[in-house]
């Protein structure tokens, strides 16, 4: 076993080579001495690393860092290691704010109008779950979370089956997919402070954590404020994967599968789990956007098409594990 901190230093140098290659890869790829010169094409060059491909790059290391970092912190809250921002309704109930701005015309007239509509559908998803399951157990808070989510992801059916015209539906139907392509430096002026302040209020949750492993009468017991602790996760949480779904759409699997990938090495203690678990969410996404590049199917594979097809045999690896793992 490693510490957080060794698993760092390991996780880091495949985020930068991977940020690398991101900026490297794409229908054109582009060769660092491109760069240099005055001449029509280090122009051309540099205005596809600038505007294209380095918004894109940014944009994946805060949504993949956020569900990460969510995942870690859920699966925490919960001691459930299938937990997800998904499975708390957050996920989903930013899905339907940022479908309701394009449903109602809002995201062609307004860049911010998308993510602070998914803010809001997001707080109000987790305002549902933890007024369902308030004075209740983990159990019943998962209960409602997945019965928040099936609310919302019923609702933004209906909005897909009642979009006024044809262009609306194909609009929503695509950014349901879920992407970071045709992503500019707008979208990340908009969504990159929520996303960073809910990052720091998760952050500041390991300890409890720790704490709230033990149960939540030994957490209280040894000073944890229990109900500040969830408020800290659920905001975090809206904050931050509410601006990240918002932008980018539904994208899963990463939120369930990083902390998964690093507890191995740094142990079952979630304080450790945060930091390598937003690393590891990050890589994991960036990865994912540089494969979409590379597959040639025509039109550019959606991200979260992508990722939901990698999230199937994850499913199956950790059914197999419990099976193995179980007396």
């Amino acid at each position: 076993m490693k510490s957080g901190a060794t698993v760092t230093v390991i996780v880091l140098p495949i985020l930068l080579a991977l940020a690398l290659l991101s900026l490297l890869c794409g229908a054109v790829w582009l060769r660092p001495a491109e760069f240099v010169g005055h001449d029509p094409l280090a122009q051309v060059a540099r205005l596809i690393l600038l505007d294209l491909r380095l918004p894109r790059l940014v944009l994946a290391l805060l949504v993949g860092g956020a569900l990460g970092l969510s995942g870690a912190v859920f699966q925490g809250l919960t001691r459930n290691p299938l937990a997800d921002p998904a499975l708390l309704g957050v996920s989903m109930g930013a899905v339907f704010g940022a479908v309701m701005s394009i449903y109602f015309g809002l995201a062609s007239h307004l860049a911010i109008a998308t993510p602070l509509s998914g803010l809001a559908g997001a707080t109000l998803s987790i305002l549902l779950t933890f007024g369902l399951a308030s004075g209740g157990s983990t159990l019943t808070l998962i209960l409602a979370g997945a019965a928040v989510s099936t609310l919302m992801a019923a609702l933004t059916s209906l909005a897909l089956n009642l979009a006024p015209n044809p262009y609306a539906a194909f609009e929503i139907t695509t950014w349901l997919m879920g992407s970071l392509a045709d992503k500019s430096w707008t979208h990340v002026v908009v969504a990159g402070p929520f996303i960073l302040a809910g990052m720091v209020l998760l952050a500041f949750t390991g300890r409890s954590l720790d704490a709230l492993s033990l149960g939540e009468a030994q957490a209280a017991s040894l000073g944890v404020n229990v109900p500040r602790l969830y408020l800290l996760a659920f905001t975090g949480s809206a904050l931050a994967v509410g601006a990240a779904t918002s932008t980018a759409g539904a994208i899963g699997f990463i939120g369930l599968a990083a902390p998964h990938l690093v507890r191995p090495l740094v142990g079952h203690q979630p304080r450790r789990i945060l930091l390598p678990a937003t690393l590891a969410g990050a890589a994991l996404l960036i990865a994912a956007d540089i494969i979409t590049r590379l597959i040639h199917t025509g039109e550019e594979l959606k991200l979260g098409v992508f990722t939901s097809l990698l999230g199937a045999p994850f499913f199956f690896w950790l059914v197999l594990r419990q099976r193995r793992s179980a007396p």
